[in-house]
């Protein structure tokens, strides 16, 4: 009897056998659908029905304010709202992917719903035109949708992701047309939009761009659809036939004459292989294989304990394996649970008898089907198909489910597929959070941490900012201190206020970016003194503010190391400024910027007097504005800009060589310049600009303290062999007498200095220098003989 009301329900249809199973009972009460306009969400998602404003409808015992209305599959409420949003007639209503409520008025205003009935911000205009020219109707597709206004234009929204609407182009239109349909962009080559109007015989392609007419002849059109993947077009023809033709018009796949000229209310694809023609009394659109049939019966019989499963067995032996296969795929198709167990069941008993089978297909199957269960019971109400489950993919099928706040079945469909659970959990969480406005933080945060604890690894810091974002300041603080990663913690802890517990937080991680972020945000919020004490008990926080500071605000770190007492560090940043000061040119030559260098100077001599560790660097910042000063006035008197930041030395040196003696002399006395070094300096000073009087005059004022040695070099750098003359006598030293006659070429003069010095070694570095001159060599070498003669004996 069992085998006999199963194949009662299948019926022939053209060449194949259907059947229609009733999967629910509606929950919903008193509720006519003629009356409504119904919107019903793909995949088994939920359904939208509102109140059919363009009907003259008697109310019953509901309030006249319309409302939108939410249900799953199995008419259970989800969730409703008053409709009261402006703007005109309802027109369209439709479903997007991600299961967002679409609901386009008259003036072209589109509002958007969650499956919660909640409005989505922000609603959007399809723009001026349209809304002065007013939308008759609207097509939906997976995620955008295009408007027909009573003005035969056509404007579009081609994603919702990125709501912006555009005008396509005109496409002349006198009248309207007969039906519409939309290739989705993603199906085109193009990746635009293309509208589908039936126009007289034929058919108007419509795009941004530009209109194409095409499928001359093939009308009028009275009805169509296109295909999910945009290959394939079903219409209804005005002399009651239904085509099945490519979109780009170039065959007809299939023709079949439906006996009504009437139009059908409805026409639509159902998947990709069958179309579905509705009219108000008639619905126009499998058997089973042989040896899966006799599969079936071997398990009855099995069960019966009858010989003649046996002989089911021998006679499909050898195609027992596809028999098996048949049962599992049959048992996915099947909505009835008892069925699916039995076709399971002759599964599994035809595999006992298979060596050559998958058996990972039998255990897969069995999954499917305990989601695919879970999900269609009435309480859920998603009545996948197994096609449909497999196209939609298990994380789907869980956003969907928490979504619609379904979060326990989520979680355990999630735990038996071996999915990450921590979506569902923090889902939860939020939602937790936002319904209980009544629980006081602590007994919610209980709650919240023995879910939570369940996921490792997961974001306690993005909790805590939807408690921040609701309000919850306090709770949010208290979960993200279990956050582990200072990187998701620091950020959301500033967020709510907690600077302090973020600034440890950051310098605990040791993470230097993450303390500068708390550092900056810190600084630009509290007061300087305030700021400088939260930062001072925190060597981390201290070294890196100071680092920065001290590369880009100099003024804000010595307000910190005044209020600190560090008064040597001031002074070395006030010495800093000077030299950066004194880079600009325009700090010498008598500038006004000059005064304002010594003064800062003069002003870190002053704090490193402060100190008794810093006497040095007090001293050397005194001497440096004196000098400065000196170099400025020079630069003055003389109106040339050489000499400031040069040293005591040079200042002396370009004195002379300007012939201000006097000037030089002074800064030799101010300075306390040693008498040696005076006098090297004052050399090579007159020797440089060629004064030979001056130099043999000073050579006379007394006896040099650095002796005539250096007159002589300077002499002879300068390529001055007759005033080098001068002073080789004076040279006490016979060794240098002999290597300054050899420097200017005189090598008797050099060899009688030499023997005087009884030096061989000399001897021999002067053969050298002189090995040109064979007189000279000659006589040299004579007296190195006779030295080493001497020397034997």
């Amino acid at each position: 009897m069992a085998a006999v009301s199963v194949a009662a329900e299948w019926q022939l249809l053209y060449n194949r056998y259907y059947r229609k199973p009733e999967i629910y009972s509606m929950q919903w009460q008193r509720m006519d659908l003629s009356r409504h306009r119904v919107a019903a969400a793909p995949f088994g998602g939920p359904i939208a029905v509102i109140r059919d404003d363009s009907k003259i409808v008697q109310l019953f015992s509901e309030s006249a304010r319309r409302k939108l209305h939410i249900f799953n599959s199995a008419g259970v409420p989800l969730s409703s709202a008053v409709w009261d949003r402006p703007g005109g007639r309802l027109v369209g209503l439709s479903w997007t992917d991600d299961q967002t409520l679409v609901a386009v008025v008259q003036d072209g205003t589109v509002y958007r719903y969650n499956i919660l009935a909640e409005l989505v911000e922000p609603q959007i205009s399809m723009g001026k035109d349209c809304f002065e020219q007013n939308v008759v109707e609207c097509v939906f597709w997976s995620n955008g949708l295009v408007c027909l206004t009573e003005a035969y234009q056509i404007f579009c929204i081609a994603d919702f992701k990125n709501p912006v609407p555009c005008k396509l182009a005109d496409p002349g239109l006198e009248e309207y047309p007969l039906c519409v349909a939309v290739i989705e962009p993603q199906h085109n080559m193009s990746g635009n939009v293309e509208v589908l109007l039936g126009v007289n015989d034929s058919v108007l392609v419509v795009e941004e761009d530009g209109v194409q007419q095409l499928g001359a002849g093939i009308g009028p059109l009275q009805k169509m659809a296109v295909s999910r993947d945009g290959k394939l077009l079903a219409s209804f023809t005005h002399d009651g036939r239904l085509l099945v033709i490519s979109t780009d018009f170039s065959k007809i796949i299939f023709e079949y004459n439906c006996e009504s000229a009437l139009p059908p209310e409805q026409l639509a694809w159902c998947g990709l292989d069958s179309v579905l023609l509705y009219w108000d009394e008639m619905l126009l659109m499998i058997g089973s294989t042989l040896p899966a049939a006799l599969l079936y019966d071997a398990l009855d019989h099995f069960d019966k304990r009858s010989a003649k499963a046996d002989e089911n067995l021998r006679l499909i032996r050898s195609s027992l394996p596809e028999a098996v296969e048949a049962c599992i795929d049959a048992a996915g198709h099947e909505f009835d649970i008892s069925r699916q167990r039995t076709l399971l069941r002759a599964a599994s008993y035809g595999q006992a008898f298979c060596s050559h089978i998958q058996r990972d297909r039998f255990q897969e199957m069995c999954k499917m089907l305990r989601v695919l269960n879970a999900v269609r019971n009435h309480e859920i109400g998603i009545p996948l198909s197994i096609q449909q489950y497999k196209l939609l993919t298990a994380p789907v099928l869980i956003g969907r489910l928490i979504n619609a706040h379904t979060h326990l079945v989520a979680l355990r469909i999630s735990e038996y597929l071996g999915l990450n659970q921590e979506v569902v959990i923090m889902h939860w969480a939020c939602t937790k959070i936002t319904a209980s406005l009544a629980i006081n933080d602590a007994s919610l945060l209980e709650i919240l941490l023995d879910k939570l604890k369940l996921c490792k690894g997961i974001s306690y810091a993005a909790v805590a900012a939807h408690a921040d974002s609701i309000g919850r300041r306090k709770l949010a603080a208290m979960l993200v201190d279990y956050e582990p990663h200072s990187s998701k913690q620091v950020p959301l802890l500033l967020s709510i206020g907690e600077e302090d517990t973020a600034l440890v937080k950051a310098t605990e991680s040791g993470d230097t970016d993450l303390v500068y972020l708390v550092l900056f945000h810190i600084w630009q919020k509290k007061p300087p003194l305030e700021f400088f004490g939260m930062i001072q008990a925190r060597p981390l926080a201290r070294d890196l503010f100071i680092t920065f500071a001290r590369c880009y605000k100099h003024e804000f770190l010595k307000d910190f190391f005044l209020s600190t007492g560090q008064l040597q560090d001031v002074a070395f940043l006030l010495w800093k400024e000077s030299w950066e000061l004194g880079k600009n040119p325009m700090a010498s030559k008598g500038s006004p910027l000059h005064g304002p260098r010594i003064k800062l100077i003069e002003k870190a001599q002053n704090l490193f007097a402060e100190t008794k560790e810093h006497t040095f660097e007090s001293k050397a910042a005194e001497e440096h504005a004196k000098l400065l000063r000196c170099q400025h006035d020079l630069e003055v008197s003389t109106k040339q800009a050489i000499f400031v930041d040069s040293s005591i030395s040079d200042t002396i040196r370009t004195c002379i060589v300007l012939g201000n003696h006097r000037a030089a002399l002074k800064v030799k006395n101010d300075f306390k310049v040693p008498e040696k070094r005076w006098y090297w300096l004052k050399v090579f000073a007159l020797a440089t600009i060629r004064d030979w009087d001056a130099l043999e005059k000073f050579s006379k004022e007394k006896r040099p303290p650095i002796g005539y040695k250096p007159f002589v070099e300077a002499c002879i750098d300068a390529d001055e062999r007759a005033e080098a003359l001068k002073y080789i006598p004076k040279l006490t030293d016979p060794r240098e007498r002999a290597e300054s006659f050899a420097r200017i070429g005189m090598a008797k003069e050099a060899a009688d200095a030499a023997s005087q010095s009884k030096d061989g070694e000399l001897l021999g570095r002067l053969g050298l220098t002189f090995a040109p001159n064979a007189t000279a060599t000659s006589i040299l070498d004579t007296l190195r003989d006779r030295l080493s003669f001497q020397g034997v004996s």
